[in-house]
């Protein structure tokens, strides 16, 4: 018995040895190599119109695999992230047109060189002027930021004396070019090759200067083997011919640019969305740009071209307009993917954000009240008051020009402020961005511009830094998609061309400059925010009674850690600024722990800590205003500390605390209107967002002052006749 056990044990060990070698085996077979790669550096890796990578380098990588027998899974995670994964071992290797460099030496192992580099110069192709580097000698010339081209320029600019811009893109560097800012641009010879190819009107001139070469790379040490599949399978292509058939396909010499079809330039990229949906959020109120109809509906310049762009690139979009301030520090805690709301790009802002292609050049512009006639230049203003609104380049362009025309300047927080100073005559001028002004003149705002208006910064689409880099080529190649169909140019005149004014005037059915017809087209939307208002301040009121009466008890316990704790809270709680507050729990928690925090519900989490810290100081104070005695006298006749208090104190003291309560819930109603600061579309937030539309500022605060005091007084009635009932 013992044996036959024996020989069963022995036979089914040996059927899983061999069965662990044939999977072993056959595993071999079948590996797959982790590939890494770039997202975009054509030639030699980009998506083409189908959203396929294709390029020098995939085509390589995957010919090699045919060659030498295995599979590869290529992952174009960009240049930093492929590196990281290397080293990290999440990747057996990568091919990003990486050169070879002694540094990089000491932490891989590279292939023989598949590609011998170098760096070229290009200039416009209608440039008769520059021949040579010594042509060069009082221009600016261009190289992308850490390039071997921006080394060659910073070793060589004594020598031929231009100077040097950099930037961190390529089509900004083409851009700029073509735009004449620079006069001449300095990139690897291929990639150049490859933007005349793609119909840039550029000629490559100058010598071609060496460079590092191009290798596949794998971990130090690590994956040896697939070194060796690749450059067995790079002179199988070699030899063979396919190579060149490969490089012939991508790389030009840039003297064929003439016999560049039409198509391969109005081609839109189609990129492949890595996320489902994407959340752009953007202002609540920037007409022309972004605001919200009369049925409630946002539109504007920057709505309509990120949908469209959206449905051209296919992924899916969820706007969140939540004004532009919030937007910003969205963007910064990651609760936003990317935010389009009239940016201006600035080199302050390029530090933490990076920008799509320009969508919007602007400009900015003084107007002054309609019957205005003193004022016709910049030399009418002096002894005068011009406005703007903070830190916009209107404030900017006024306080650089005060002195030299003699005028005083008045910063302003909200448009409706700026342009209602000037109707009522505390201002004499204001200058904001030449749209918004347009804007406002075909709503009705009794404005005239007398002088022309100056030149102003490019908008942009932008994203965190280092985030959703395929959000922004999204946006530019649908952008040029739009630009290349004059699909662009319809929505940019639908909301400032002259016919503006009187699209706008037919889509609303009720003039809207009286009181009367702002209530009747508008009044949904008002009774919206009402509703809004009121349920933030019910429920956060009801939560914050809960809270305040647990740590009013703690306040006067007789346990002297429960006090502690109570004091603590409620200094902290009343020691900073509600504003300051919603900030902290809105954007804050989310950057510091990952969990989004919806706007409403963090707007009732603020206003319930913020109540409760006064609720539980008005618990303490009535509770103290029971004669001392009584808990003296409950306590001798033999009753615990916790019946006195539920049986004798606290029905007193809540008689006492009412008053107090009914005070409380009205403050906490009206402190609802710090909530929009977060993007909460409560009552006040309506208004300014109607205000945007309509410029209708007087009457519309009017309309909703009135609201809020119905409400008021409503509800404290309500509250007294219950103070009554209770007593």
């Amino acid at each position: 018995m013992k044996k036959n056990k024996f020989l069963m044990y022995l036979f089914f060990m040996l059927v899983g040895i061999l069965t662990l070698g044939f999977a072993s085996t056959n595993e071999a077979a079948e590996k797959t190599y982790k590939i890494g790669t770039d997202l975009t550096f054509a030639p030699f890796e980009f998506q083409d119109s189908s959203g396929e990578y294709v390029g020098v380098d995939v085509d390589l990588i995957n010919e090699i695999a045919k060659e030498e027998g295995f599979k590869i899974d290529l992952r174009p995670l960009g240049f930093d992230s492929s590196i990281q994964g290397v080293q990290s071992n999440q990747l057996d290797g990568m091919i990003a047109g990486m050169s070879v460099t002694k540094e990089r030496e000491k932490t891989f192992d590279f292939s023989d060189s598949y590609f011998d580099g170098g760096i070229q110069m290009a200039i416009q192709a209608s440039d008769n002027e520059i021949s040579s580097y010594d042509d060069l000698s009082g221009k600016t010339v261009a190289a992308k930021v850490g390039t071997q081209s921006a080394s060659f320029l910073e070793e060589n600019q004594d020598k031929y004396g231009y100077s040097i811009k950099n930037y961190d893109a390529a089509d900004a560097m083409y851009n700029a070019l073509n735009n004449n800012n620079v006069q001449a641009i300095f990139d690897d010879y291929p990639v150049l090759g490859y933007a005349i190819t793609s119909g840039q009107d550029f000629k490559l001139v100058g010598d071609q200067q060496e460079s590092n070469p191009y290798a596949f790379a794998v971990k130090k040490g690590e994956n040896s083997e697939l070194l060796k599949k690749f450059n067995a399978g790079l002179k199988k292509l070699k030899a063979s011919g396919k190579y060149d058939e490969i490089l012939n396909e991508y790389i030009s010499t840039g003297s064929d640019n003439a016999t560049t079809t039409s198509s391969s330039v109005s081609e839109m990229k189609k990129i492949t969305p890595l996320k489902d949906s994407y959340t752009v959020v953007s202002d609540s109120a920037f007409a022309p740009f972004e605001y919200e109809d009369a049925d409630g509906v946002y539109k504007g310049i920057d709505v309509d071209l990120l949908t469209r762009i959206a449905e051209l690139q296919g992924f899916t979009l969820d706007m969140k307009y939540i004004g532009f301030s919030a937007a910003l520090q969205s963007l910064d805690s990651g609760q936003g993917d990317g935010m389009i709301a009239g940016m201006t790009m600035t080199d302050e802002r390029k530090a933490n954000y990076d920008f799509s292609d320009s969508y919007f050049d602007s400009g900015i512009q003084l107007a002054v009240a309609e019957d205005n006639d003193d004022i016709k230049s910049y030399d009418d203003l002096a002894g005068k008051t011009v406005g703007a609104k903070v830190g916009t380049e209107s404030s900017d362009w006024l306080q650089s020009h005060a002195k030299e025309y003699d005028f005083d300047v008045k910063n302003f927080d909200t448009a409706d402020q700026l342009y209602d100073a000037v109707k009522v005559g505390s201002i004499d001028a204001m200058m904001d961005d030449y749209p918004v002004i347009g804007y406002a003149i075909n709503q009705g705002q009794a404005l005239k511009t007398p002088i022309e208006r100056e030149s102003g910064g490019q908008y942009g689409f932008a994203v965190k830094k280092g985030s959703n880099p395929e959000l922004i080529e999204m946006f530019n190649e649908g952008l040029k998609e739009l630009k290349q169909t004059g699909e662009y140019d319809e929505i940019v005149n639908t909301y400032i061309g002259n016919e503006s004014s009187s699209e706008n005037s037919n889509a609303d059915s009720v003039d809207e400059s009286t009181i009367w017809g702002l209530i009747k087209n508008n009044y949904p939307a008002l009774l919206e925010g009402l509703w809004n208002t009121i349920v933030l301040a019910l429920v956060s009121f009801a939560l914050a009674l809960i809270l305040g009466v647990i740590f009013g008890l703690f306040r006067v316990s007789p346990i002297g850690w429960l006090r502690t704790i109570a004091g603590i809270y409620i200094d902290i709680i009343r020691g900073i600024p509600m504003m300051v507050l919603a900030f902290f729990i809105f954007f804050g928690l989310p950057g510091m722990t990952g969990i989004t925090i919806p706007d409403f519900a963090a707007g009732i989490i603020t206003l319930t800590l913020n109540a409760s810290a006064y609720i539980a100081e008005i618990v303490r104070g009535g509770i103290n205003a029971v004669p001392v005695g009584q808990m003296e006298a409950s306590r001798s006749l033999g009753l615990g500390y916790n019946k006195t208090m539920q049986k004798i104190v606290l029905p007193q003291a809540v008689k006492i605390m009412i008053p107090s309560f009914i005070n409380q819930f009205v403050i906490s109603l009206k402190d609802t209107t710090i909530i929009s600061a977060i993007g909460v579309v409560e009552l006040l937030q309506t208004g300014k967002i109607i205000v945007a539309r309509t410029t209708q500022s007087s009457y519309v605060y009017l309309i909703i002052a009135i609201m809020y005091l119905v409400l008021i007084t409503i509800l404290t009635k309500l509250a007294n006749r219950l103070d009554k009932k209770v007593k």
